[in-house]
């Protein structure tokens, strides 16, 4: 299924996905540290995790102009669920910035950095919904007609594949 918002053919959203989750994952390392004894790498997360957010918002209003494409039925749905999930990723680091916003520089404390995990951990899920998008409903993939596409996304034992067009008909 082609997009609406893409480069050459590609999707934009899943490009724009990677820099957020990456930005993300390193503020939460950047929190540990600091938790640790490393006072200095509490400041680094907490603007790693305000780059992260912003990066973040990008990414999900790429997401939600992707979202006008998408067929209604099941896929359409897994759509929404995983919007609404990685917004509520954005949503819980967004109280933690506003949360620490007073001491930039400290170190978080525990029950921040545990929902730190907590938002990553959906964050995790909200990729695995991102992926499960591609493989089962071919939402953001064009088809490859010249490869072994059964090679490349193997079929979901859970959920039958159609048939392939007969090229005689």
């Amino acid at each position: 299924m082609q997009t609406r918002l893409n480069i050459s053919g590609h999707p934009v959203h899943p490009l724009m996905m990677t820099l957020p989750l990456g930005l993300i994952v390193c503020a939460v390392l950047f929190d540990f540290g600091a938790l640790v004894g490393l006072d200095y790498l509490g400041q680094v997360g907490y603007w790693t995790l305000v780059a992260g957010l912003f990066a973040a918002i990008l990414a999900v209003g790429a997401g939600m102009i992707d979202l006008w494409d998408v067929p209604a039925g099941a896929g359409k749905r897994r759509v929404v669920a995983y919007e609404l999930v990685n917004l509520g990723m954005v949503a819980l680091f967004a109280i933690v910035c506003l949360v620490r916003v007073e001491d930039q520089a400290g170190a978080p404390t525990g029950g921040i950095f545990l929902v730190e995990l907590l938002a990553l951990a959906i964050g995790g899920y909200g990729a695995w919904l991102g992926t499960s998008m591609v493989r089962e409903f071919r939402i953001g993939a064009e088809p490859v007609d010249d490869l072994p596409t059964d090679v490349i996304f193997p079929p979901d034992r859970r959920r039958p594949r159609p048939a392939p067009a007969d090229p005689n008909s």
